[in-house]
Order: structure tokens, then C-alpha cells, then sequence
């Protein structure tokens, strides 16, 4: 049953209040947190007030919002033409999501298809990312920094999954991510690439283009050796510790900030 668009907003959602979360539709959004379910139905959720809020102001697709009645009343009206709305407590939206405690929202969103890539600005490519919280982080990274565009590897973990979603805060809606053969991707480019090695030029030692390529290898293997052949500068982080590397998320920080500064 779903709630639409109406004059009397309240009224609207008092009508729906004892509406019930059938086990089938929980079961199936559930079933969304494993990629092969997700490619299936070319669908994924989001969950929280913030992310939710943020989906509902991008131009991904909303099929359906599961809210409490509380959020529901914090949803532009002219939003709620344009998606189903399921009323719900809380603990259905746990029940369908990955948090402990969720008291707003989880939204059903559809797959989008990227962008073509722009080559007047910096863009990350990521060579077999397998974390989805290093992931998640590198996009939300990348949106303070203003950088649109990332390229995955086939091999990156999934840009859909909840993990990563949920590490973005949102700001998935602002980034343009697509998943190619960087190989492919770094045949036809044309702008200099650099790629983050442990033995490099140290950043600060020469002027960075910012217009250009920045590669961020796998957190235990790095840049690949296929990759690596068209990487055009190497650059390293100097430290003054004994660690043996920097997480890769807070590698891409640290890298980002040098090259649009």
C-alpha cells in the first residue's frame, strides 16, 4: 500500500499509520544487502535521515520510502509525487537494514547509469579497492574536494553495497562512479597520471597538474603492474614513523588536497 501526495499532510499519514510491513517486502529488501540480489533487480537501499534526505535531492530514481511517521512529515510535499511511501516503526526499518537503530528512514533506489567521463578536472582511478569502507570514504573525500568523476576496477568492491552507501553519508549522489578496464580508461587518456607508490617523488618536492589522473592501488597489493605502466609520476607521502603504509583511504585524502590545492 503505498502513500501519495495529498492537501492534508498529517491526515494523509494517519490514514496509513496502521498499515503493516508485510515479511515478504522485509525479506526482499533484506535480500538487496548481497550483491547478486542487487544486480538482479537493479536496485539497492539507503538507510538513515541524512542519506535519505540526500537521495530524495539527487536525481537517482526513488521507488519507495520506508519512514516513521516523524520523518515522513520532513519530506518536501512535492517530493512525495514522485515515489511510494510505507509508513513504519522502527523496528522495521531495522529489520529490512544493516543499522542497530534506525528512527527515520530507508529508501529503495534504483541503479544509474555514469556519466561520460570529464577531462577538465581530476579524476581518481581506483585499482582494486576492496574495502567497502575505504571505498565509501574515498567518495566522500572526493565530494569535499569537488571531484566528480572515480573509475573503478571490474574487481572494486561494490559501489551499491550498504557498507559503502553508508560510508559515503551521501555523498554517493554527487559523485560520477563507473566500473571499467583501466586499462581501457588509460589507452585513450591523455592527461598525465599519478599513481601512489611507496618509493616516489615526495609530494611538495614539484608542482602537481591538477587537471590529471590520480591511480590509488589495493590496499595490500597497490597499483597493479598493467596499471602501472602508464603511470606517468610516481608520488609518495613522506612520513616520520615506522608504519609500513597509510590506509588507503587517507592515502587518496592526503593525495587529493595536493593535487586541487
Amino acid at each position: 500500500m503505498a502513500i501519495l501526495a495529498c492537501s492534508n499532510r498529517r491526515g494523509l499519514l494517519t490514514a496509513y499509520r496502521g498499515h503493516v510491513i508485510t515479511k515478504n517486502e522485509i525479506k526482499f529488501i533484506k535480500s538487496l544487502q548481497l550483491k547478486k540480489n542487487r544486480q538482479e533487480h537493479s536496485l539497492f537501499f539507503v538507510e538513515g535521515a541524512k542519506s535519505v534526505l540526500e537521495a530524495l535531492a539527487s536525481d537517482f530514481t526513488v521507488e519507495k520510502v520506508f519512514a516513521t511517521e516523524e520523518f515522513a512529515t520532513q519530506i518536501p510535499r512535492a517530493k512525495l509525487r514522485e515515489f511510494k511511501l510505507e509508513i513504519c516503526p522502527e523496528r522495521d526499518l531495522v529489520a529490512m537494514g544493516t543499522f542497530e537503530s534506525n528512527n527515520a528512514a530507508l529508501a529503495l533506489l534504483q541503479f544509474k547509469n555514469a556519466a561520460p567521463i570529464t577531462e577538465n578536472n581530476l579524476t581518481l582511478l581506483l585499482d582494486d579497492i576492496s574495502d567497502p569502507g575505504n571505498l565509501g570514504t574515498i567518495i566522500r573525500t572526493a565530494d569535499w574536494f569537488g571531484i566528480k568523476d572515480i573509475v573503478c576496477s571490474p574487481n572494486t568492491t561494490d559501489f551499491y553495497s550498504p557498507k559503502v552507501i553508508n560510508a559515503t553519508m551521501g555523498s554517493f549522489t554527487r559523485i560520477n562512479l563507473l566500473y571499467q578496464d583501466l586499462n581501457v580508461f588509460l589507452k585513450q587518456n591523455k592527461r598525465t597520471v599519478y599513481g601512489a607508490f611507496l618509493e616516489g617523488t615526495k609530494l611538495g618536492t614539484s608542482a602537481l597538474e591538477r587537471n590529471s589522473v590520480l591511480v590509488i592501488g589495493n590496499e595490500a597489493k597497490g597499483i597493479s603492474k598493467e596499471v602501472e605502466r602508464y603511470v606517468n609520476t610516481k608520488v609518495t607521502i613522506p612520513g616520520a614513523g615506522h608504519t609500513e603504509s597509510l590506509n588507503a583511504s587517507v592515502a587518496a585524502a592526503i593525495l587529493m588536497y595536493a593535487l586541487v590545492n
